[in-house]
């Protein structure tokens, strides 16, 4: 293993000859996928000028899903105004393909990057934004729409969404609900008048990159609503809230939610249109792998060098990491997985990396750490060393 930036030992250098693919997932806030990508074979070109080097863009469902799904089918980008998780209006994007299939990231309309650190609250934020989008996709002709949930600032179930596609939600008075999370233990009924005609007519894929449940001590709010600004009491009111939802979702139209692998995904959003649009959930990494044909790049390859900005045990549910590191291992290809951050877990040690790297230096600031710059030499210098550890053939890469 390699801890901290440091090789347990060094080898003889790889041969010039062999070939390594790169497929990053971006470092959020620091570096992108393409910087990680460029970072990491100017590195390894350093000591290694003529090996191969493939760079392909990888995502899990989240931020930088739409960029490599629509580089790999072609396509235009669309932009429309929404709001943002607070109400307030911006400018989205999202992506058509040549066979008119929408691509939406919720994260660019309902992400928590919209946000600064103190605005964080998903008792108030709301997904409305998103249905934003896909009423726009809709509106444009497209019947089909994949639907990338990650990064999302919300945990509102997608009432928020829904709303901008027709549903109401109504409280036992029989008034409208309209907010973030806290109006979930309101719900008392669901009307669907007025949803657009088009969504009958149209199939909505969801890119999941967490299989979690929508409730309970896994579900979302107790897993992802503390990053998205919520306190302990706001999380047991969100958890409660979610439960309050899935019964109204029952009484609605029968459908039990409540164990849904993916269902707690983006606050909820994974479990209400499953069972309000009929959409499908599959894991992102898996669709965006199929799409770029990733196993045919692996039969002449010799390594694979992935990673994300954090390393920790959600890596292995359902991250792009992992993903890769199924798809590889299938054909006896070495992976190695690097991070800002590398948590000590045994799950993570023992998942089968041949070696996780931590670009930062032991006790680096978060705020230097995260400088685009910095994180570039630092990606850079471990392309470097994983030059110069050696590579004798696709089957005994070890450090």
């Amino acid at each position: 293993m390699i801890r901290n930036g440091y090789l347990c030992h060094m080898e003889s250098p790889c041969s010039s000859k062999h070939h390594i693919t790169l497929a990053f997932d971006s470092f959020k806030g620091s570096l992108s996928s393409d910087e990680v990508a460029d970072a990491f074979e100017e590195g390894l070109h350093t000591v290694l000028p003529h090996c191969v080097v493939r760079k392909v863009r990888i995502a899990d469902g989240g931020e930088g899903t739409l960029d490599a799904l629509l580089s790999a089918l072609g396509g235009e980008y669309v932009d429309t105004n929404v709001s943002d998780p607070l109400g307030r209006p911006i400018q989205a994007h999202y992506g058509i393909t040549t066979d008119d299939t929408a691509i939406i990231e919720m994260a660019s309309a309902s992400g928590l990057t919209l946000l600064r650190p103190e605005e964080r609250n998903p008792m108030l934020t709301d997904s409305y934004g998103t249905g934003q989008l896909i009423a726009h996709a809709l509106h444009k002709g497209c019947k089909n729409i994949l639907l990338c949930i990650g990064g999302s600032a919300t945990n509102d179930a997608a009432v928020g969404l829904l709303r901008a596609l027709g549903y109401k939600f109504m409280d036992i008075n029989g008034n409208e609900l309209i907010g973030g999370g806290e109006v979930l233990q309101h719900i008392h009924e669901i009307d669907d008048t007025h949803v657009l005609p088009q969504l009958l007519q149209t199939q909505i894929t969801i890119a999941c990159d967490v299989d979690n449940p929508l409730f309970g001590p896994h579900g979302a709010a107790h897993v992802f609503a503390p990053q998205k600004g919520a306190s302990h009491d706001m999380v047991v009111q969100l958890d409660n809230g979610l439960r309050h939802f899935a019964n109204a979702i029952k009484h609605y139209n029968g459908k039990d939610v409540s164990t849904i692998p993916g269902g707690g995904a983006a606050g909820g959003v994974g479990a209400a249109l499953v069972a309000l649009l009929n959409a499908q959930l599959k894991p992102g990494i898996e669709m965006v792998l199929d799409t770029i044909r990733f196993d045919d790049m692996m039969k002449d390859c010799d390594l694979v060098v992935t990673g994300e900005g954090k390393l920790d045990r959600q890596t292995l549910m359902g991250k792009a990491p992992t993903g890769i590191l199924h798809r590889a291992k299938r054909q006896n290809v070495p992976v190695i997985a690097i991070g800002g951050v590398v948590d000590e877990c045994i799950e993570l040690n023992t998942c089968g990396f041949s070696a996780l790297l931590c670009i930062n230096e032991t006790d680096t600031p978060q705020s230097l750490a995260m400088r685009s710059d910095i994180a570039f030499n630092n990606v850079r210098r471990c392309g470097i060393k994983v030059g110069l550890t050696g590579l004798e053939s696709r089957h005994d890469f070890q450090f």
